[in-house]
Protein backbone atom coordinates (compact mmCIF):
# COMPACT_ATOMS: atom_id res chain seq x y z
CA UNK A 1 0.00 0.00 0.00
CA UNK A 2 1.07 3.94 -0.29
CA UNK A 3 0.64 6.87 1.66
CA UNK A 4 1.87 10.24 0.81
CA UNK A 5 4.46 11.90 2.81
CA UNK A 6 4.27 15.41 4.76
CA UNK A 7 5.27 17.32 2.14
CA UNK A 8 3.10 15.64 -0.47
CA UNK A 9 6.06 15.51 -3.04
CA UNK A 10 6.81 11.92 -2.45
CA UNK A 11 4.89 8.95 -1.14
CA UNK A 12 5.89 5.14 0.08
CA UNK A 13 5.11 1.86 -2.07
CA UNK A 14 4.37 -0.01 1.23
CA UNK A 15 4.50 -4.24 1.90
CA UNK A 16 0.99 -4.75 2.78
CA UNK A 17 1.94 -8.08 4.53
CA UNK A 18 4.83 -5.88 6.76
CA UNK A 19 4.62 -2.09 6.46
CA UNK A 20 8.14 -1.90 5.19
CA UNK A 21 8.78 0.37 2.62
CA UNK A 22 9.42 -1.05 -0.75
CA UNK A 23 10.53 2.53 -2.53
CA UNK A 24 9.36 6.02 -2.47
CA UNK A 25 7.51 7.18 -5.70
CA UNK A 26 7.38 11.24 -6.55
CA UNK A 27 3.53 12.35 -6.92
CA UNK A 28 3.18 14.07 -9.90
CA UNK A 29 0.76 16.62 -10.48
CA UNK A 30 -1.03 18.15 -13.28
CA UNK A 31 2.09 19.85 -14.56
CA UNK A 32 3.77 17.03 -14.57
CA UNK A 33 1.26 14.61 -16.29
CA UNK A 34 0.83 17.34 -19.03
CA UNK A 35 4.43 17.33 -19.36
CA UNK A 36 4.69 13.42 -20.24
CA UNK A 37 1.46 13.77 -22.36
CA UNK A 38 2.74 16.39 -24.73
CA UNK A 39 6.32 14.08 -25.31
CA UNK A 40 3.79 11.44 -25.51
CA UNK A 41 2.25 13.29 -28.27
CA UNK A 42 6.13 13.74 -29.73
CA UNK A 43 6.49 9.64 -29.67
CA UNK A 44 3.13 8.86 -30.62
CA UNK A 45 3.97 10.61 -34.12
CA UNK A 46 7.60 8.44 -34.39
CA UNK A 47 5.87 6.03 -33.31
CA UNK A 48 3.35 5.61 -36.21
CA UNK A 49 5.39 6.68 -39.08
CA UNK A 50 7.56 3.56 -38.01
CA UNK A 51 5.26 1.23 -39.99
CA UNK A 52 3.67 -2.66 -38.54
CA UNK A 53 6.74 -3.94 -38.67
CA UNK A 54 9.29 -1.70 -37.12
CA UNK A 55 7.11 -1.49 -34.42
CA UNK A 56 6.39 -5.39 -34.04
CA UNK A 57 9.99 -5.49 -34.23
CA UNK A 58 10.32 -3.22 -30.98
CA UNK A 59 7.71 -4.82 -29.33
CA UNK A 60 8.89 -8.44 -29.51
CA UNK A 61 12.20 -7.20 -28.27
CA UNK A 62 10.52 -5.30 -25.26
CA UNK A 63 8.61 -8.94 -24.39
CA UNK A 64 12.04 -10.62 -24.68
CA UNK A 65 13.33 -8.24 -21.91
CA UNK A 66 10.39 -8.18 -20.20
CA UNK A 67 10.87 -12.64 -20.29
CA UNK A 68 14.47 -12.20 -19.02
CA UNK A 69 13.76 -9.70 -15.92
CA UNK A 70 10.58 -11.81 -14.99
CA UNK A 71 11.83 -12.86 -11.74
CA UNK A 72 12.50 -9.22 -10.56
CA UNK A 73 9.01 -8.10 -11.77
CA UNK A 74 7.70 -10.93 -10.12
CA UNK A 75 9.37 -10.53 -6.88
CA UNK A 76 8.27 -6.81 -7.02
CA UNK A 77 4.92 -7.43 -7.61
CA UNK A 78 4.58 -10.00 -4.62
CA UNK A 79 6.47 -6.98 -2.32
CA UNK A 80 3.90 -4.19 -3.83
CA UNK A 81 1.17 -6.09 -3.73
CA UNK A 82 1.92 -9.18 -1.17
CA UNK A 83 0.49 -11.95 -3.61
CA UNK A 84 2.74 -15.15 -3.61
CA UNK A 85 6.08 -15.29 -5.62
CA UNK A 86 4.78 -17.77 -8.32
CA UNK A 87 1.10 -16.04 -8.73
CA UNK A 88 3.20 -13.19 -9.85
CA UNK A 89 5.47 -14.77 -12.50
CA UNK A 90 2.07 -16.20 -13.46
CA UNK A 91 0.98 -12.68 -13.54
CA UNK A 92 3.80 -11.73 -15.48
CA UNK A 93 3.74 -14.98 -17.85
CA UNK A 94 0.42 -13.60 -18.86
CA UNK A 95 0.99 -10.20 -19.73
CA UNK A 96 4.28 -11.57 -22.13
CA UNK A 97 1.73 -13.45 -24.35
CA UNK A 98 -0.56 -10.64 -24.81
CA UNK A 99 2.27 -8.85 -25.69
CA UNK A 100 3.93 -11.08 -27.92
CA UNK A 101 -0.05 -11.29 -29.63
CA UNK A 102 -0.43 -8.27 -29.87
CA UNK A 103 2.45 -7.62 -31.26
CA UNK A 104 2.06 -10.24 -34.10
CA UNK A 105 -1.61 -10.06 -34.86
CA UNK A 106 -1.85 -5.64 -35.48
CA UNK A 107 -1.02 -5.64 -38.88
CA UNK A 108 -3.37 -8.43 -39.99
CA UNK A 109 -6.12 -6.76 -38.01
CA UNK A 110 -5.78 -3.05 -38.30
CA UNK A 111 -3.86 -2.70 -41.50
CA UNK A 112 -5.56 -1.80 -45.15
CA UNK A 113 -7.59 -3.94 -46.90
CA UNK A 114 -10.49 -3.85 -49.44
CA UNK A 115 -14.18 -4.20 -49.43
CA UNK A 116 -16.23 -4.92 -52.00
CA UNK A 117 -17.85 -1.68 -52.73
CA UNK A 118 -21.35 -3.42 -54.18
CA UNK A 119 -23.58 -3.00 -57.35
CA UNK A 120 -24.44 0.52 -56.74
CA UNK A 121 -20.95 1.45 -56.71
CA UNK A 122 -18.89 -0.83 -58.71
CA UNK A 123 -16.92 1.77 -59.64
CA UNK A 124 -15.34 2.60 -56.52
CA UNK A 125 -12.62 1.01 -54.98
CA UNK A 126 -13.25 0.60 -51.12
CA UNK A 127 -10.59 0.74 -48.42
CA UNK A 128 -11.00 0.05 -44.49
CA UNK A 129 -7.94 0.52 -42.46
CA UNK A 130 -7.39 1.33 -38.74
CA UNK A 131 -5.33 4.12 -38.10
CA UNK A 132 -4.00 5.12 -34.55
CA UNK A 133 -5.57 7.69 -32.09
CA UNK A 134 -2.03 9.21 -30.51
CA UNK A 135 -1.77 9.42 -26.95
CA UNK A 136 -3.75 6.16 -24.56
CA UNK A 137 -4.12 6.90 -21.12
CA UNK A 138 -3.91 3.82 -18.93
CA UNK A 139 -5.19 3.96 -15.54
CA UNK A 140 -4.05 0.48 -14.25
CA UNK A 141 -5.46 -1.01 -10.67
CA UNK A 142 -3.24 -2.35 -7.96
CA UNK A 143 -4.62 -6.43 -7.80
CA UNK A 144 -2.94 -7.39 -10.79
CA UNK A 145 -0.41 -4.35 -11.48
CA UNK A 146 0.99 -6.08 -14.72
CA UNK A 147 -1.24 -8.48 -16.81
CA UNK A 148 -4.61 -5.86 -16.44
CA UNK A 149 -2.87 -2.81 -17.77
CA UNK A 150 -0.53 -5.16 -20.30
CA UNK A 151 -3.94 -5.44 -21.81
CA UNK A 152 -4.13 -2.44 -22.85
CA UNK A 153 -0.66 -1.03 -23.09
CA UNK A 154 0.09 -3.55 -25.31
CA UNK A 155 -2.56 -3.57 -27.63
CA UNK A 156 -2.78 0.23 -28.05
CA UNK A 157 0.73 0.18 -28.82
CA UNK A 158 0.77 -2.27 -31.12
CA UNK A 159 -1.97 -0.11 -33.47
CA UNK A 160 0.41 2.55 -33.28
CA UNK A 161 -0.23 4.92 -30.26
CA UNK A 162 2.11 6.20 -27.46
CA UNK A 163 0.76 5.23 -23.66
CA UNK A 164 1.20 7.22 -20.63
CA UNK A 165 0.04 4.66 -18.16
CA UNK A 166 -0.81 6.00 -14.86
CA UNK A 167 -0.46 2.40 -11.81
CA UNK A 168 -1.93 2.05 -9.16
CA UNK A 169 -0.69 4.46 -6.19
CA UNK A 170 -0.26 0.81 -4.04
CA UNK A 171 1.48 -0.96 -6.83
CA UNK A 172 3.87 1.95 -8.19
CA UNK A 173 7.16 0.15 -8.67
CA UNK A 174 5.69 -2.08 -10.97
CA UNK A 175 4.72 0.68 -13.30
CA UNK A 176 8.32 2.35 -13.05
CA UNK A 177 10.24 -0.63 -13.86
CA UNK A 178 7.78 -1.32 -16.90
CA UNK A 179 8.68 2.04 -18.60
CA UNK A 180 12.18 1.49 -17.94
CA UNK A 181 12.06 -1.53 -19.31
CA UNK A 182 10.45 -0.11 -22.59
CA UNK A 183 13.29 2.75 -22.31
CA UNK A 184 16.14 0.59 -22.42
CA UNK A 185 14.79 -1.37 -25.45
CA UNK A 186 13.30 1.74 -27.21
CA UNK A 187 15.32 4.89 -26.61
CA UNK A 188 14.58 6.72 -29.18
CA UNK A 189 11.27 8.04 -27.90
CA UNK A 190 9.63 7.64 -24.89
CA UNK A 191 6.73 5.45 -26.01
CA UNK A 192 5.22 4.11 -22.67
CA UNK A 193 6.02 6.74 -19.83
CA UNK A 194 4.86 6.02 -16.29
CA UNK A 195 3.29 8.70 -13.98
CA UNK A 196 3.49 8.07 -10.29
CA UNK A 197 0.86 9.52 -7.93
CA UNK A 198 -2.01 9.50 -6.36
CA UNK A 199 -5.87 10.20 -7.23
CA UNK A 200 -4.98 13.82 -8.46
CA UNK A 201 -2.64 12.56 -10.78
CA UNK A 202 -4.88 10.02 -12.34
CA UNK A 203 -7.67 12.94 -12.62
CA UNK A 204 -4.83 15.05 -14.18
CA UNK A 205 -4.73 12.33 -17.14
CA UNK A 206 -8.05 11.77 -17.62
CA UNK A 207 -8.83 15.36 -17.86
CA UNK A 208 -6.02 16.42 -20.48
CA UNK A 209 -7.41 17.40 -23.46
CA UNK A 210 -4.16 15.99 -25.20
CA UNK A 211 -5.46 12.45 -24.69
CA UNK A 212 -6.89 10.62 -27.22
CA UNK A 213 -8.58 7.30 -25.04
CA UNK A 214 -8.47 6.67 -21.63
CA UNK A 215 -8.25 2.92 -20.73
CA UNK A 216 -9.51 2.57 -17.16
CA UNK A 217 -9.28 -0.39 -14.60
CA UNK A 218 -10.84 -0.08 -11.07
CA UNK A 219 -14.34 0.33 -9.28
CA UNK A 220 -17.43 1.32 -10.71
CA UNK A 221 -18.01 4.44 -8.50
CA UNK A 222 -14.08 6.05 -9.65
CA UNK A 223 -15.00 4.76 -12.71
CA UNK A 224 -18.15 7.18 -12.68
CA UNK A 225 -15.56 10.04 -12.07
CA UNK A 226 -12.91 9.39 -14.70
CA UNK A 227 -16.22 9.39 -17.24
CA UNK A 228 -17.26 13.13 -16.10
CA UNK A 229 -13.35 13.73 -16.49
CA UNK A 230 -13.79 12.65 -19.60
CA UNK A 231 -16.59 13.80 -20.88
CA UNK A 232 -15.32 17.53 -20.57
CA UNK A 233 -13.26 16.87 -23.56
CA UNK A 234 -15.32 14.18 -24.91
CA UNK A 235 -12.39 12.13 -24.71
CA UNK A 236 -13.11 8.31 -24.91
CA UNK A 237 -12.83 5.52 -22.80
CA UNK A 238 -12.80 1.51 -22.27
CA UNK A 239 -13.82 0.57 -18.57
CA UNK A 240 -13.49 -2.56 -16.56
CA UNK A 241 -14.93 -2.00 -13.51
CA UNK A 242 -15.62 -5.27 -11.51
CA UNK A 243 -17.50 -8.03 -11.07
CA UNK A 244 -19.79 -10.14 -8.80
CA UNK A 245 -19.17 -13.21 -11.01
CA UNK A 246 -20.60 -16.24 -10.58
CA UNK A 247 -19.91 -20.31 -10.62
CA UNK A 248 -22.76 -22.60 -11.84
CA UNK A 249 -22.05 -26.62 -11.28
CA UNK A 250 -24.47 -28.91 -12.63
CA UNK A 251 -25.44 -32.62 -12.50
CA UNK A 252 -22.97 -35.32 -14.20
CA UNK A 253 -19.87 -32.06 -13.43
CA UNK A 254 -16.82 -33.41 -12.50
CA UNK A 255 -17.23 -32.01 -8.55
CA UNK A 256 -13.54 -32.30 -7.48
CA UNK A 257 -12.15 -30.22 -10.74
CA UNK A 258 -15.62 -27.82 -9.92
CA UNK A 259 -14.07 -27.64 -6.20
CA UNK A 260 -10.60 -27.11 -6.94
CA UNK A 261 -11.34 -24.67 -9.79
CA UNK A 262 -14.24 -22.79 -7.85
CA UNK A 263 -11.60 -22.48 -4.58
CA UNK A 264 -9.26 -21.16 -6.69
CA UNK A 265 -11.29 -18.78 -8.33
CA UNK A 266 -13.02 -17.51 -4.61
CA UNK A 267 -9.31 -17.36 -2.85
CA UNK A 268 -6.31 -17.29 -5.37
CA UNK A 269 -4.73 -13.46 -4.85
CA UNK A 270 -6.88 -13.68 -1.69
CA UNK A 271 -9.84 -13.20 -3.48
CA UNK A 272 -8.53 -9.75 -5.23
CA UNK A 273 -9.96 -10.50 -8.93
CA UNK A 274 -12.09 -8.87 -10.79
CA UNK A 275 -13.21 -11.97 -12.13
CA UNK A 276 -12.99 -14.15 -9.62
CA UNK A 277 -15.71 -16.27 -7.84
CA UNK A 278 -17.98 -15.17 -5.64
CA UNK A 279 -21.01 -16.85 -5.80
CA UNK A 280 -21.28 -20.88 -6.52
CA UNK A 281 -25.32 -22.30 -7.59
CA UNK A 282 -25.06 -25.97 -7.69
CA UNK A 283 -28.38 -27.97 -8.96
CA UNK A 284 -29.50 -29.71 -5.89
CA UNK A 285 -28.85 -33.34 -6.92
CA UNK A 286 -24.62 -32.33 -6.62
CA UNK A 287 -24.97 -30.07 -3.77
CA UNK A 288 -24.10 -31.93 -0.81
CA UNK A 289 -21.07 -33.98 -2.35
CA UNK A 290 -19.72 -30.73 -4.42
CA UNK A 291 -19.93 -28.45 -0.14
CA UNK A 292 -18.57 -31.43 1.37
CA UNK A 293 -15.29 -30.99 -1.14
CA UNK A 294 -15.31 -27.29 -1.61
CA UNK A 295 -14.83 -27.14 2.22
CA UNK A 296 -12.50 -30.10 2.50
CA UNK A 297 -10.04 -28.01 0.22
CA UNK A 298 -10.95 -24.60 1.29
CA UNK A 299 -9.50 -25.26 5.14
CA UNK A 300 -6.24 -26.78 3.85
CA UNK A 301 -5.81 -22.93 2.67
CA UNK A 302 -3.34 -20.27 4.78
CA UNK A 303 -2.92 -17.10 3.85
CA UNK A 304 0.84 -15.53 4.51
CA UNK A 305 3.97 -14.00 3.20
CA UNK A 306 5.90 -17.19 2.67
CA UNK A 307 6.46 -19.18 0.08
CA UNK A 308 4.25 -21.62 1.34
CA UNK A 309 1.29 -19.54 1.91
CA UNK A 310 -1.67 -20.32 -0.67
CA UNK A 311 -2.25 -16.35 -1.09
CA UNK A 312 -1.37 -13.35 0.65
CA UNK A 313 -2.57 -10.33 2.61
CA UNK A 314 -5.19 -7.52 1.19
CA UNK A 315 -3.61 -5.21 -0.01
CA UNK A 316 -5.61 -2.62 0.23
CA UNK A 317 -6.59 -1.80 4.11
CA UNK A 318 -9.93 -0.11 3.53
CA UNK A 319 -11.09 -3.40 1.81
CA UNK A 320 -10.79 -5.10 4.89
CA UNK A 321 -13.52 -3.47 6.68
CA UNK A 322 -16.21 -4.30 3.48
CA UNK A 323 -14.85 -8.11 3.57
CA UNK A 324 -15.75 -8.18 7.72
CA UNK A 325 -19.18 -6.68 6.67
CA UNK A 326 -20.49 -8.71 4.42
CA UNK A 327 -18.86 -11.88 6.52
CA UNK A 328 -21.13 -10.22 9.39
CA UNK A 329 -24.58 -9.63 7.65
CA UNK A 330 -24.59 -12.68 6.39
CA UNK A 331 -24.33 -14.38 9.30
CA UNK A 332 -27.31 -11.82 10.93
CA UNK A 333 -29.39 -12.94 8.14
CA UNK A 334 -29.50 -16.60 8.70
CA UNK A 335 -25.79 -17.74 6.85
CA UNK A 336 -24.08 -20.21 7.94
CA UNK A 337 -20.20 -20.25 8.23
CA UNK A 338 -19.48 -23.67 6.83
CA UNK A 339 -15.32 -22.88 6.94
CA UNK A 340 -14.13 -19.64 8.85
CA UNK A 341 -16.22 -16.76 10.11
CA UNK A 342 -16.12 -12.96 10.78
CA UNK A 343 -13.09 -14.41 13.46
CA UNK A 344 -11.41 -14.96 10.31
CA UNK A 345 -10.56 -11.08 9.59
CA UNK A 346 -7.12 -10.93 10.72
CA UNK A 347 -5.24 -8.03 9.75
CA UNK A 348 -3.92 -7.50 7.44
CA UNK A 349 -4.89 -11.58 6.51
CA UNK A 350 -8.71 -13.04 5.66
CA UNK A 351 -8.62 -16.78 6.33
CA UNK A 352 -10.80 -18.68 3.67
CA UNK A 353 -14.83 -18.22 4.81
CA UNK A 354 -17.51 -20.40 2.91
CA UNK A 355 -20.88 -19.39 3.37
CA UNK A 356 -24.28 -21.20 2.73
CA UNK A 357 -27.66 -20.46 3.49
CA UNK A 358 -27.23 -16.89 2.27
CA UNK A 359 -30.10 -14.48 1.53
CA UNK A 360 -30.19 -13.20 -1.76
CA UNK A 361 -30.36 -9.81 -0.64
CA UNK A 362 -27.48 -10.53 1.24
CA UNK A 363 -24.66 -7.31 0.59
CA UNK A 364 -22.60 -10.69 0.63
CA UNK A 365 -24.36 -11.85 -2.48
CA UNK A 366 -25.34 -8.34 -4.15
CA UNK A 367 -22.13 -6.62 -3.11
CA UNK A 368 -18.47 -7.03 -4.72
CA UNK A 369 -16.37 -8.74 -1.73
CA UNK A 370 -13.04 -8.70 -2.96
CA UNK A 371 -11.94 -11.08 -0.51
CA UNK A 372 -11.37 -15.10 0.44
CA UNK A 373 -14.67 -15.05 0.44
CA UNK A 374 -17.60 -17.12 -0.96
CA UNK A 375 -21.18 -17.62 -0.91
CA UNK A 376 -22.80 -21.30 -2.04
CA UNK A 377 -26.25 -21.70 -2.65
CA UNK A 378 -28.74 -25.04 -3.63
CA UNK A 379 -30.67 -24.29 -7.12
CA UNK A 380 -33.02 -27.14 -8.77
CA UNK A 381 -31.77 -26.97 -11.88
CA UNK A 382 -29.67 -25.08 -14.14
CA UNK A 383 -32.53 -22.53 -15.31
CA UNK A 384 -32.49 -21.12 -11.22
CA UNK A 385 -28.62 -21.00 -11.43
CA UNK A 386 -28.49 -19.06 -14.80
CA UNK A 387 -31.54 -16.55 -13.05
CA UNK A 388 -29.73 -16.43 -10.11
CA UNK A 389 -26.22 -15.93 -11.29
CA UNK A 390 -27.64 -12.99 -13.57
CA UNK A 391 -29.17 -11.16 -10.66
CA UNK A 392 -26.71 -8.73 -10.40
CA UNK A 393 -25.96 -5.02 -11.82
CA UNK A 394 -22.46 -6.45 -12.89
CA UNK A 395 -22.09 -8.62 -15.76
CA UNK A 396 -17.97 -9.12 -15.83
CA UNK A 397 -17.98 -13.31 -16.25
CA UNK A 398 -18.77 -16.59 -14.97
CA UNK A 399 -17.47 -19.95 -14.58
CA UNK A 400 -19.97 -23.17 -15.26
CA UNK A 401 -19.46 -26.60 -14.79
CA UNK A 402 -21.31 -29.73 -16.81
CA UNK A 403 -21.11 -33.10 -17.97
CA UNK A 404 -23.48 -31.85 -20.82
CA UNK A 405 -21.96 -29.75 -23.01
CA UNK A 406 -25.09 -28.64 -24.72
CA UNK A 407 -26.17 -27.73 -21.58
CA UNK A 408 -23.23 -25.56 -20.70
CA UNK A 409 -22.93 -23.86 -24.02
CA UNK A 410 -26.56 -22.81 -23.96
CA UNK A 411 -26.37 -21.57 -19.91
CA UNK A 412 -22.59 -19.72 -21.09
CA UNK A 413 -24.92 -17.79 -23.90
CA UNK A 414 -27.36 -16.91 -21.42
CA UNK A 415 -25.07 -16.15 -18.53
CA UNK A 416 -25.04 -12.41 -18.93
CA UNK A 417 -21.20 -11.74 -18.48
CA UNK A 418 -18.46 -10.73 -20.76
CA UNK A 419 -17.15 -13.98 -20.80
CA UNK A 420 -17.61 -17.30 -19.44
CA UNK A 421 -15.59 -20.68 -19.07
CA UNK A 422 -16.76 -24.03 -19.54
CA UNK A 423 -15.06 -26.80 -17.07
CA UNK A 424 -12.45 -24.29 -16.33
CA UNK A 425 -11.79 -21.42 -14.18
CA UNK A 426 -11.03 -18.45 -16.45
CA UNK A 427 -9.33 -19.93 -19.40
CA UNK A 428 -10.31 -16.99 -21.64
CA UNK A 429 -8.10 -14.45 -20.11
CA UNK A 430 -5.33 -16.82 -20.95
CA UNK A 431 -6.25 -16.69 -24.85
CA UNK A 432 -4.93 -13.29 -25.89
CA UNK A 433 -7.22 -13.91 -28.93
CA UNK A 434 -10.24 -13.65 -27.19
CA UNK A 435 -12.15 -10.09 -25.83
CA UNK A 436 -11.82 -9.69 -22.59
CA UNK A 437 -14.69 -6.91 -20.48
CA UNK A 438 -18.40 -6.35 -19.09
CA UNK A 439 -21.48 -5.31 -19.16
CA UNK A 440 -23.27 -3.29 -17.02
CA UNK A 441 -21.76 -1.62 -14.18
CA UNK A 442 -18.37 -4.26 -14.91
CA UNK A 443 -17.79 -1.72 -17.57
CA UNK A 444 -17.31 -1.45 -20.99
CA UNK A 445 -15.12 -1.78 -24.03
CA UNK A 446 -13.13 -4.47 -24.62
CA UNK A 447 -9.60 -5.52 -24.56
CA UNK A 448 -7.02 -8.08 -25.20
CA UNK A 449 -7.98 -9.92 -29.20
CA UNK A 450 -8.78 -8.29 -32.25
CA UNK A 451 -11.69 -6.18 -30.03
CA UNK A 452 -8.95 -5.02 -28.27
CA UNK A 453 -6.77 -3.62 -30.76
CA UNK A 454 -9.28 -1.86 -32.78
CA UNK A 455 -10.62 -0.63 -29.42
CA UNK A 456 -7.28 1.95 -29.35
CA UNK A 457 -7.71 2.73 -32.96
CA UNK A 458 -10.09 4.47 -35.27
CA UNK A 459 -11.56 3.30 -38.48
CA UNK A 460 -11.54 4.99 -41.75
CA UNK A 461 -12.75 4.78 -44.75
CA UNK A 462 -11.52 5.53 -47.75
CA UNK A 463 -13.20 5.09 -51.52
CA UNK A 464 -11.60 5.94 -54.79
CA UNK A 465 -13.12 6.26 -58.18
CA UNK A 466 -11.61 3.84 -60.90
CA UNK A 467 -13.53 4.78 -63.78
CA UNK A 468 -16.88 7.03 -64.51
CA UNK A 469 -20.05 5.22 -64.81
CA UNK A 470 -23.84 6.62 -64.68
CA UNK A 471 -23.64 9.33 -61.96
CA UNK A 472 -26.98 10.08 -59.41
CA UNK A 473 -25.36 12.37 -56.96
CA UNK A 474 -25.66 15.33 -59.64
CA UNK A 475 -28.06 17.75 -60.57
CA UNK A 476 -27.17 16.61 -64.02
CA UNK A 477 -28.77 13.25 -63.54
CA UNK A 478 -32.12 12.83 -65.83
CA UNK A 479 -35.26 10.68 -65.83
CA UNK A 480 -33.75 8.29 -67.85
CA UNK A 481 -30.94 7.46 -65.72
CA UNK A 482 -32.97 7.12 -62.69
CA UNK A 483 -35.76 5.07 -64.40
CA UNK A 484 -33.08 2.70 -65.18
CA UNK A 485 -31.92 2.42 -61.29
CA UNK A 486 -35.06 1.97 -60.22
CA UNK A 487 -35.53 -0.72 -62.52
CA UNK A 488 -32.59 -2.59 -61.12
CA UNK A 489 -32.94 -2.34 -57.25
CA UNK A 490 -36.69 -3.73 -57.97
CA UNK A 491 -34.55 -6.44 -59.66
CA UNK A 492 -32.17 -7.01 -57.23
CA UNK A 493 -34.10 -6.35 -53.80
CA UNK A 494 -37.87 -6.16 -54.64
CA UNK A 495 -38.64 -10.10 -55.04
CA UNK A 496 -40.47 -12.14 -51.92
CA UNK A 497 -38.19 -14.69 -49.88
CA UNK A 498 -39.85 -17.86 -48.96
CA UNK A 499 -39.15 -20.09 -45.48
Amino acid sequence: MSVATENAETFASLNPATGEVVAEHPVQDGAAVAAAVERAREAAGWWRALGWKERRLRLLNVKGSLTRNLNRMAELIHQETGKPVQDAQLETIMAITHLDWAARNAQKILGPRNVYPGLMAINQRCVLEYQSLGVVGVIGPWNYPIFTPMGSIAYALAAGNAVVFKPSEYTPGVGVLLAELFAAVIPEHPVLQTVTGLGETGAALASSPHVDKIAFTGSARTAKRVMAACAENLTPIVAECGGKDACIVDTGADLDAAADAALWGAMSNAGQTCIGVERIYVVDEAYDRFLGKLTEKARDLRPGFDREAAYGPITMPAQLDVIERHIKDALDKGGKAVVGGAESVRKPYVEPVVLTNVPDDSSAVCEETFGPTITVHRVKDMDEAVEKANRTSYGLAGTIFSGDKSRAMDAARRMRSGMTSINAFAAFAQVAALPFGGVGESGFGRIHGADGLREFARPKAITRQRFATMNLTTFARTEKEMARVLGMINMIHGRRYKR
